[in-house]
């Protein structure tokens, strides 16, 4: 059976949010779950259940966009400011004056950045995946153009005429099947990395995902499903009901978010891990070197042996090192 504590909503900043809360109200600081792209809080499942077993209070909202959370209409309602205000009204709601901010993927960005807007509501950072990086020397999106082309995944979600939104909405069993899989193993003497999507990226890599869903077929991929049935439904039911545009507006604007970020001190001051995936074909672990630069009070933790849906993938090595990390630094 799938365990997830009762849906309750809350209204922040300007929209409905739904989230899940587990653990005892009284303890502190909680622990804020966000997820990534194309994910939802049931992404957190294993973790939800592990860490309010130990006595820890966990919350994990669907963020804007997604599942039972309100999806605006303009793009710009998606920007970093929005996102970020999110979560501080989520805690204003809650009563709850600090959290540490737990993020994976695109929540991981939002998790670093939670520290730089509203730091005083912040108690503590973990990035599952994502490193917290310094304000790129140019536009984000123009980086990717010139080193992976117009058909990079993120440069195509930037299509005002939503072609990608149409491709996944199209296929949605498709387009988790064709995800949520952990990656083949390595060939003996192959390099520890494999090419990359993200920060670190390899311009030798084929980025173009709606395409590669649109062509793609689960009878010819040997990788093995991170998923049961039963699991699997949960996203395909929501993302068939909320479609993907939600999410890929979030990409929608990095342009806006590298311009408007200008002014920000980009150093996080609060205590913060780092936990990387061996085999992560999108953010590796070197995508995390010289963090300490930037995040002076840093504990990195790599997990082996598991690609990009880590707390799904390794849910209860993910869960222990929360806890532990969680119990060391706060009590």
């Amino acid at each position: 059976m799938i365990e997830m504590p009762p849906l309750q909503f809350a209204d922040v900043n300007g929209i409905r949010m739904g989230f899940y809360d587990a653990g005892p109200k009284t303890d502190r600081p909680p622990m804020i779950l966000c997820h990534g792209w194309p994910e939802i809080a049931f992404s957190w499942r294993h973790q939800i259940k592990a860490l309010s077993n130990a006595g820890i209070r966990v919350i994990a909202p669907d963020q804007r966009g997604y599942g039972a959370t309100e999806r605006p209409e303009p793009v710009e309602a998606y920007d970093l400011e929005h996102l970020t205000g999110d979560l501080a009204g989520l805690l204003d709601h809650l009563k709850i004056d600090q959290a540490i901010f737990v993020g994976h993927d695109w929540g991981g960005f939002v998790v670093w950045q939670m520290a730089l807007r509203h730091p005083s509501r912040v108690a503590g950072v973990v990035g599952l995946n994502t490193p917290h990086t310094a304000r790129a020397p140019a536009d984000p999106i123009e980086i990717f153009r010139r080193r992976f082309g117009d058909s990079m995944y993120i440069v195509q979600f930037q299509d005002p005429g939503r072609e990608p939104d149409r491709i996944f909405g199209s296929r949605v069993e498709q387009t988790f099947d064709a995800f949520m899989r952990k990656p083949l193993p390595r060939q003996s003497g192959a390099s520890a990395e494999q090419p990359t999507a993200g920060i670190g990226a390899s311009s030798k890599t084929n980025l173009a995902f709606p395409q590669m869903v649109a062509a793609y077929d689960a009878k010819f991929d040997s990788r093995t499903p991170i998923l049961s049935a039963e699991e699997k439904r949960v996203f395909v039911d929501t993302f068939t009901r909320t479609g993907f545009t939600g999410g890929i507006n979030w990409y929608r604007n990095m342009s806006r978010n590298w311009q408007r970020s200008a002014e920000l001190d980009h150093t996080v001051r609060v205590p913060s891990l780092m936990i990387m995936a061996e085999n992560d074909a999108v953010l590796p672990p070197s995508a995390a070197d010289g963090m300490e630069k930037i995040v002076p009070d840093l504990e990195k933790y790599l997990v082996r042996d598991s690609g990009h849906w880590t707390q799904q993938e390794k849910p209860e090595e993910v869960s222990a090192k929360l806890i532990e990390w969680r119990r060391k630094r706060f009590g």
